[in-house]
């Protein structure tokens, strides 16, 4: 399967007013792409799109809201209109309540999952007719790790993760049956420093925050930049993203005994904050269309996602660990 280079692609980006969108889109727009920037934010799509002509960048917005259909199939005809083609599609947008299960009311869980698994589900009904036109492209959804793996107090995004994995996985082999060379990939981030922490809706008493470690916002960009020109299934981003993927496959159980432990304390700041408080739940949070969040002391570097990307390096970097566990056991036989 072939995807053309970054800088001949059309790419959509749904949810790119701040955080992971916003990130994305500037970086493929410095690539060379064409891009067409949506969410619900008329001001905040505007800035970005004067940031992206500012420095050369060919760049147009549409306001939408992923829960109507209608409006996400207008984002993918938008695409079309103005630039000829859709190569890309990049789905991001979502939204998060933190609450027990018994705090959340069925209205608010629904409101979730209209937002977070069919915005997905809508995005690539709307995308898919466009893409086989062009005979090839790219679906990007962004879950979580929360797709793998459910947390506390995040039960109705844990829901929709989930649903948006089993989505994809069904829709890729669909494709794959009716031989249509369109890449579908489910990104899966760990806690990325985005506004999202500030900007979800609490019933906790306090301001919620992510499990650290945090990573940065352009890491997950440069996945889907990646993802984008190489075909790839599931994209884990964040070393603690891949080894919560490990131990959950391993043991179910541990992870639920390490959650009991910590994972309820540290998603819970000292910070308090009511539920009244400016949150984006059914509303955009005004003029706010910064791509990182409050949580930068707490930002790591990524040291798998640079080595997946670079094949090379990571090869060699499994060979010499290979070869320094290789002396070692050579070194332990003539102690012994």
């Amino acid at each position: 399967m072939q995807l053309k280079p970054i800088n001949q692609q059309v790419v959509s980006i749904v949810g790119a007013s701040s955080g992971i969108g916003r990130i994305t889109a500037l970086e493929f727009a410095r690539r060379g792409a064409k891009v067409v920037v949506s969410a619900r934010s008329e001001s905040k799509l505007k800035s970005l799109v004067d940031e992206i002509r500012g420095f050369g960048g060919e760049a147009t917005f549409y306001v939408a809201d992923v829960e109507v259909f209608e409006q996400v199939k207008a984002i993918a005809d938008k695409t079309v209109e103005v630039y000829g083609r859709l190569d890309t599609w990049v789905h991001v947008a979502a939204i998060g309540i933190f609450a027990t299960v018994d705090k959340t009311t069925p209205e608010e869980f629904k409101h979730v999952i209209d937002v977070d698994l069919m915005g997905q589900v809508y995005g690539a009904m709307a995308a898919l007719p466009h893409l086989k036109r062009e005979g090839r492209g790219a679906l990007i959804h962004v879950s979580s790790m929360e797709g793998r793996r459910a947390l506390p107090y995040q039960s109705a995004y844990s829901a929709a993760k989930h649903g948006v994995e089993g989505f994809i996985e069904a829709m890729r082999v669909e494709l794959q049956y009716e031989k249509w060379p369109i890449s579908v990939t489910s990104v899966k981030p760990a806690v990325i420093n985005t506004p999202f922490w500030n900007n979800g809706l609490t019933k906790l008493g306090v301001k919620p925050t992510g499990i650290p470690p945090y990573y940065d916002p352009k890491v997950v960009a440069d996945a889907i930049l990646y993802v984008a020109e190489h075909p790839t299934r599931d994209y884990l981003v964040g070393d603690v993203a891949k080894i919560l993927d490990v131990v959950q496959r391993l043991s179910p159980s541990l992870v639920d005994s390490l959650l009991l432990l910590v994972g309820l304390d540290l998603q819970r700041t000292s910070e308090p904050k009511s539920e009244d408080a400016p949150n984006n739940f059914y509303q955009p949070v005004a003029e706010d269309d910064r791509v990182n969040g409050d949580y930068g002391n707490l930002v790591v570097p990524s040291v798998s996602d640079w080595l997946e990307k670079n094949p090379l390096l990571q090869w060699g970097a499994i060979a010499g660990t290979l070869a320094l566990a290789f002396l070692a056991v050579q070194v332990f036989k003539k102690e012994a």
